[in-house]
């Protein structure tokens, strides 16, 4: 809230904005407004440079849960390596999943590999355009599919993420559930240029209406704003902290690394060193130690050398790669920042 105002201020405010129906005139002026400060403001990122829906495809499923700085390398690697929906479509999994690493979410890629071949196989190689069409692929959710149709065909459908629906909530009083947001995302949407208008409302919710301190005084819809960015932050669990002990076993160059199971609720498929959990209990000490986190955990992570004579506890369960091979396999976050740290 602006400097001076009171509580009493806000809630006239609130009243005033709130009570006003969205006529096509104040829709148009809204859009206007937004557009006009996305055009000098947005970041220059790479899937803003184009409208080829498979392109957006891979950033859409990327920016989930993901900071964009990560995204960016990976972004244009992922599409060095598989060009087309066809090439994710022909490629094992575990390509794709190697071509992921390091964004962590590995499902993304597995339900994009999913889609992919869908789509090549039953569909003849052509993309929806609709967003309910897309709707219908595995893994493709409300937003990922208004996104894409909205940005590529300009289909007149709005997206609500995290980064919309705060921006709305402070602006016209939180709405009353999840549909209610989308319907009135809707109700505000330029229909003649869909996909600006969404990709506006998400860049002023990442930039300028960001969760803790928002930039309001530089706002464009500073003058629509019933809270001016005032409100209770939505509770956040409290985070757990974890302690995992990793081995360490190498010979003639070679390192052992083990598969998660298939079924594995969380990274299914990705390699990783081999649990080692007796080695704090030999009273070694480690050769590296580093803090890991996944989703709303926090691992203390010690690495352990593993005596050769302990080799045949882990071998079973795991094999030996050169640097070579395992470069090239579907890593976890984890192990390849621990191999990437250890000399050798």
């Amino acid at each position: 809230m602006q400097a001076g105002c009171t509580l009493w201020d806000g809630y006239i405010a609130f009243q005033r904005v709130t009570s006003l129906s969205i006529t096509p005139a104040r829709r148009a002026a809204f859009g206007r407004k937004l557009r006009a400060w996305y055009r000098l403001n947005a970041r220059d990122l790479p899937w803003r440079r184009t409208r080829d829906p498979y392109h957006i495809l891979v950033s859409e499923l990327m920016l989930q849960q993901t900071q964009v700085s990560r995204v960016i390398t990976k972004y244009a690697e992922f599409l060095d390596r598989f060009p087309t929906l066809e090439a994710v479509a022909e490629s094992r999994p575990a390509k794709v999943m190697e071509a992921w690493s390091g964004l962590g979410y590995y499902h993304r890629a597995r339900r994009m590999h999913q889609a992919a071949k869908v789509i090549v196989r039953e569909r003849h190689g052509k993309l929806p355009q609709t967003a309910a069409d897309w709707r219908e692929l595995p893994g493709i959710g409300r937003y990922t599919a208004a996104a894409i149709a909205s940005i590529a065909f300009g289909e007149a459908v709005a997206v609500v993420d995290g980064n919309v629906e705060r921006v709305l909530d402070r602006a016209f009083g939180a709405a009353k559930g999840r549909e209610a947001a989308w319907q009135r995302a809707e109700s505000l949407l330029d229909r003649e240029r869909p996909g600006d208008f969404n990709q506006a409302m998400m860049e002023l919710g990442a930039t300028v209406c960001t969760p803790r301190a928002p930039q309001c005084p530089v706002c464009p819809l500073h003058d629509w704003c019933a809270s001016r960015g005032v409100g209770t932050a939505r509770p956040q669990s409290p985070r757990k902290r974890k302690q995992l002990a990793y081995g360490l076993a190498r010979k003639n160059g070679l390192v052992l690394l083990a598969q998660r199971p298939a079924d594995a609720s969380l990274m299914a498929g990705m390699w990783e060193l081999p649990i080692f959990p007796d080695a704090q209990r030999d009273g070694n000490e480690p050769v590296a130690t580093l803090r890991h986190s996944i989703t709303d955990t926090d691992y203390d992570v010690s690495v352990f050398t593993v005596p050769q004579g302990k080799f045949h506890r882990l071998e079973a369960s795991a094999r030996w790669f050169a640097r070579r091979q395992w470069e090239r396999l579907p890593l976890t976050g984890l192990a390849r920042k621990v191999l990437r740290r250890l000399p050798g």
